[in-house]
Order: C-alpha cells, then structure tokens, then sequence
C-alpha cells in the first residue's frame, strides 16, 4: 500500500515522536468523527510508547462518538486548569485542522506554547489552512486524517506499536465518517484495503454504524423534518438550500449537535449538485456547510467566507444577517457552477 506521505518526511516524524515525552493533542471546535477518532487513536499510540498524553479540546464530544474507548478522558478547555502540565508539554499535536479559525480558543495556548520554544506537530488532510508554527505532516488526497494516523501507526512499528482493537476501531470511526460511510469520490481502493486491515484488527463496522446513525434521538429526527421542509432550489434546481434556526432546535427538542448531516440527504434530490446549509449557533452567528457532487469547489467558496475544507465539502462561520448571508452564498455557489454541467 502505498504512503500518502513520503517515507522521508515518516522518518522525520518518527524522530519528533522519539525526542519528546509530553504530548497535549488537540483538535478543531465543534470536532467530528474524524477528528475525535484521530485523537483517541493517537493518543493510544502514543502511550504504547511510553509518552505521557492528555487530549483537550475547546468542546465536548458528541453524544454518537462517545462509545469510543478513551472518549470519556478528553478534556474540556473551560473545566481544564492544570496551567503547569501545558507548559511543561514537550508537544502539541493538533489533529485534522490547521486553520486558526478551526481551533478557536485553542489559538493563544498554541501561540504561548511555541513562544517557549515548545514543538507544535499537526497531522491534517485539509488543502487550505494557515501558517500555525507547525511542522505539518499532510496530504489532501488523503480521504480522512485517519488515513494519516493509520499511516503513523504502521510507520511506528519499529518502536513497537502493535494495532489494537481500541486503535483500529477510532480510526475506522474517522475513515468511515469523513467518507460517508464509503460513499464519497473520495474512496478508493486503499481506502478499502485499509479498512480491510482494521477489521481485521478488531473493528467491527455493524457496531459502529449502529452507534453513528442507528442511535438517533426523537429531537433530532424532528429536526431533520423542520430542516428539509425549508429547502429551497436555485440555480434550476442544481443547488439545494436550506437553514435551521434557534426556534428550530427549540421546536423540534434538539441538541446542536443534531444538525450535522442533514445538509447530505438534501443532495438525495433529483438533479442537486451543490447544497449549503446555514445553522445558527445559540452563541451567536452562522455555522455554514458546503457541499458539492460537481466541479464546483467548496474549498475555494469556503474561503471567501473565511473558512476551507475540501473540494466537495466545506465549512465557514460568519456574523452577517442572515438573508445577507443567505444571498450572499447562493449568487457564490450559483456563480461557481460551470457553463456545462459537470
């Protein structure tokens, strides 16, 4: 199977990992199944080494993630205190993200930990992000950052580290989630050998996709109704738009969490080819999701609203009205399109 990552650039990855004993990982706000899978897997691997690991993020794990070993040991920024184990940290590992605005209230922790002259390691699959003082190990071919962390983990076998069960069964989680359940482009045929060999390691998919999709609450099914009864067509019908408000997380019994997904069964409409999504957030602001089965580039589009992602899947925030937000995205999606169908 070939590397995503150049057999130089493991070796210097290798080194980093052998010269450092503490490790805080980390990853972006609102974290998903790819990112909490990588830090548990991670974080496992690094502990079959010896290292000393805590994993703190900005917010908690989501309630369909929690079945995941270790996902009860993820720290809290707001209830963590412990000012003498940051800065005695030899490492930050930050997992599935390199954009500033991804990492929140983790930025000044970061900026303060590089100003000691700490070592900041991130592992991402993203095409765009920002210059964080890391030493980036990425590739955005790469179908999940999991993918990557598979790659480390077999890579690290020359000091030891053997695949577990717990292992296998986090990264199949972030394999399984960023691709769709293997339904995106992005899936290949490595993609499937590798989850091949994490079954075989001991994750077993029929348990994870009942605890990812077979575990919803009342809320969110009604929240789903509320959201696909809002959808609007542009674009002759090739861009499908639709939004969830505080009313409807409140209407509908729902958590926050509950909106994540919903933007993909809109694509389920004949003739779809790009969709968004705009959720508030009871913090304030727009959380927006991007999709697209076409030529158009999420990433590109993203960017102008100050966030990235991937060509097909993307996400920003932004603080605008809505209706200005609301127009705003569909004339960028709509103008993105290309003269011939793609």
């Amino acid at each position: 199977m070939k590397s995503l990552i150049s057999q130089e650039n493991w070796s210097k990855f290798i080194t980093l990992i052998d010269n450092a004993q503490r490790f805080l990982l980390t990853a972006h706000i609102r974290p998903d199944g790819d990112c909490i899978g990588c830090e548990l897997a991670m974080a496992a691997i690094l502990r079959q080494l010896g290292k000393e690991v805590r994993i703190l993020n900005v917010d908690p794990v989501p309630p369909d993630l929690k079945f995941l070993d270790g996902s009860d040991k993820i720290e809290i920024l707001d209830a963590f205190h412990d000012s003498t184990w940051l800065e005695t940290a030899d490492v930050i590992l930050v997992l599935d993200t390199i954009s500033w605005m991804q990492l929140g209230r983790m930025k000044p922790i970061l900026q303060q930990h590089k100003a000691r002259d700490g070592k900041i390691i991130a592992i991402d699959h993203h095409a765009i992000g920002d210059d964080i003082g890391a030493i980036v190990f990425s590739n955005d071919h790469a179908e999940a950052t999991g993918r990557l962390v598979f790659e480390a983990s077999q890579q690290l076998k020359t000091r030891g580290v053997r695949m577990t069960p717990e292992i296998a069964t986090a990264i199949f989680t972030s394999l399984t989630t960023d691709t769709g359940w293997f339904r995106f482009s992005s899936v290949t045929a490595e993609t499937l050998a590798v989850a091949s060999e994490l079954i075989a390691a001991g994750a077993t998919p029929h348990v994870v996709y009942n605890h990812l999709y077979e575990q919803e609450s009342a809320g969110k099914i009604r929240l789903l109704g509320r959201a696909l009864a809002k959808v609007e067509l542009h674009g002759d019908g090739k861009l499908a738009f639709t939004n969830i408000r505080i009313d409807d997380f409140n209407q509908a019994g729902a958590a926050s969490g509950d909106s994540e997904d919903i933007i993909n069964q809109t694509l389920e409409i004949g003739g779809t080819k790009m969709a968004l999504i705009v959720v508030e957030q009871r913090t304030g602001g727009f959380k927006i999701s991007f999709r697209s089965r076409c030529a158009v580039d999420c990433s590109k589009i993203a960017a102008q609203f100050g966030g990235g992602g991937h060509r097909q899947a993307a996400g920003a925030f932004q603080n605008l009205p809505f209706e200005e937000l609301k127009n705003s995205l569909i004339n960028a999606m709509i103008e993105a399109y290309p003269k011939k169908i793609v």
